[in-house]
């Protein structure tokens, strides 16, 4: 079994936080020989669009307007970083 890892720092202005990420699974989502923090940052982006959508589309009630509003912006921004939208890449459309 294999149980090498690195750390990934991952950090804004004014917070920062590091984790342990197992070499062997970044290897395996590795598309084309990508920096462990573009793999990480990929799937980064990925949760948290996949986040996004379940609380607008998927929980009981109206999203509050604000998380409406960040949901759209997370989607420009999953866009903008994989080239196509989260329905294009999930096949999971409203």
């Amino acid at each position: 079994m294999a149980t090498d890892s690195v750390t990934v720092t991952i950090s804004t202005d004014d917070a920062e936080d590091t984790i342990e990420v197992s070499t062997a699974l970044i290897d395996a989502l590795n598309e084309g020989g990508e920096s462990v923090p573009a793999v990480v940052g990929d799937i980064a982006m990925l949760g948290l669009a996949q986040q996004a959508h379940a609380v607008v589309h998927h929980s009981h009630g109206e999203p509050d307007e604000d998380l409406v509003e960040a949901e759209e912006l997370t989607m420009d921004l999953f866009e903008e970083h994989f080239g196509q939208s989260y329905g294009e890449m999930t096949g999971h459309q409203h």
